[in-house]
């Protein structure tokens, strides 16, 4: 009877041990081990036993090393995408967010991660995001059609803190591996904050292109109808002027096509060929140009250029439409008597903002009756006109947005300064020549801070390749 009783404690004691042991591998504890059994009945099974949670406590220590090492990928990619991204699980609690979701909503200084995103999201954000995220967080209770709507939904919102801004925000769920179970929510933000400001800008554009189109079409019409109904009432003189009338239209509507033209290609991604020639050349072509018109108004037209000027980088066709739009806009606007003055000089070094490249300064300047400073902040927005302030029609509008545009290709800008009464000068700087030709390829995007205004009566015509 005591050798059957030990025999028993023999077996039933290892078997007890195996049965714990089987449960704590399946709570998950690999590091499980079973001592070994003196008789050998048991021996194999417990030597397999503990084979087995040895592989499991291996598998388990890689599985964690190529998680850990996924999860660093996945930190790495989200911080270096351009749009802002916050993922949060089903309670909202946030799990990760990259640095640029911290910037466009002002988390840089705070530690996010763990707290509920709806109590940190700017309060216009809050009010959108409540309800579509709670309905997604619910997802399986909600019918298929409810849980398809929300998803991937976009919401478009004006941020003005930390810094006004116009973003795109995008929900989308994060499912399980049998895509039954809703995990947690992505969310993407795109700052679309210059996209809403080219969509303005191009639908200004065409607003205003549009206005300024009928207005001469409408004239050229009434008169030619005018002419085509009630000519043989109408006097020669009548007849005549009507004529002139929808002439003038005519090269109206000509120049404003001209130079819409010519905007649309200089904002355009363009090859130009910057090459060394002598200033002097298109200046006193411009004054050629431009010397009957001043005559015929009374203004003198002068150039004031210093001698053995180097030759300058540029592109002689488009400085010379520069030099017709702003000579043209002088004579505009300057009394029968006054002057306009053409002066070309090289910067002195002291005076060159950039270091090392010597630069010609050209300026244009007039007695003319000068820009009131409000209107000099708007001077370079498009189909602005100084002549609205005066009441003529001359000009589209558009001269002096070509100018800076043109101006730009040569890597300067255009500056100028006035006084009511008293006249304009406009000037701009261009590098001097360094022997080698500069290819320039920009792609000029459209600036509705910085448009322009009053054009030339007569417009170059663009050299483009």
């Amino acid at each position: 009877i005591l050798g059957a009783v030990g025999n028993a404690l023999t077996i039933t004691k290892p078997i007890k041990e195996l049965l714990v042991g089987v449960r704590n591998i399946a709570a998950g504890n690999f590091k499980q081990r079973i001592e070994m059994p003196l008789g050998v009945e048991l021996k194999e099974l417990v030597s397999s036993f503990n084979d087995m949670a040895e592989r499991l406590e291996r598998y388990e220590e890689q599985n964690i090393e190529e998680l850990t090492a996924e999860k660093a990928k996945l930190e790495t990619l989200v911080s270096t995408i351009a749009d802002g991204a916050v993922l949060i699980d089903t309670n909202f609690q946030v799990m990760l967010v990259n640095p640029t979701a911290r910037r466009i909503f002002g988390w840089e200084e705070e530690d996010i991660i763990g707290k509920n995103v709806l109590y940190h999201l700017p309060d216009v954000v809050t009010m959108e995001l409540t309800r579509p995220l709670y309905q997604m967080a619910t997802a399986e209770k909600q019918t298929e059609t409810e849980r398809e709507s929300r998803e991937g939904e976009e919401f478009r919102i004006t941020l003005t803190k930390p810094v006004s801004r116009t973003v795109r925000i995008l929900l989308s769920k994060v499912l399980n591996q049998s895509r039954e179970n809703i995990k947690g929510i992505a969310i993407t933000v795109q700052d679309i904050t210059r996209e809403v400001e080219l969509n303005q800008a191009k639908s200004n554009f065409i607003s205003n292109v549009s206005h300024e189109l009928r207005t001469p079409l409408f004239n050229i019409k009434s008169f030619i109808e005018t002419l085509h109904d009630y000519g043989e009432e109408l006097s020669e003189a009548e007849r005549k002027e009507f004529l002139d009338t929808a002439n003038r239209e005519t090269d109206r509507l000509t120049r404003l096509v001209n130079d819409v033209l010519d905007l649309s290609r200089l904002e355009s991604c363009r090859i130009y060929q910057l090459e060394p020639f002598d200033i002097v050349r298109p200046i006193e072509q411009t004054l050629r140009t431009y010397q009957l018109n001043a005559r015929d108004q009374t203004i003198e037209l002068a150039q004031e250029i210093e001698p053995d000027l180097p030759p300058v980088m540029g592109h002689y066709d488009l400085l010379l439409q520069v030099l017709a739009n702003l000579v043209g806009n002088s004579l505009k606007f300057t009394e029968p008597g006054g002057r306009v003055v053409i002066r070309a000089y090289q910067l002195e070094p002291e005076l060159n903002p950039q270091e090392g490249k010597g630069r010609v300064r050209i300026e244009i300047s007039d007695t003319g009756i000068g820009i009131a400073p409000e209107d000099q902040k708007a001077i370079f927005d498009r189909f602005f006109r100084v002549e609205n302030r005066v009441h003529t029609l001359e000009g589209t509008g558009l001269g002096l947005s070509i100018v800076r545009n043109i101006i730009e290709r040569h890597h300067s800008r255009v500056n100028l300064v006035s006084e009511v009464g008293v006249g304009t000068t406009f000037w701009f700087d261009l590098e001097v020549c360094e022997e080698q030709k500069i290819t320039v390829k920009e792609h000029l995007q459209v600036d509705t801070s910085q448009t322009i205004p009053t054009d030339s009566a007569t417009t170059s015509n663009l050299s483009i390749s």
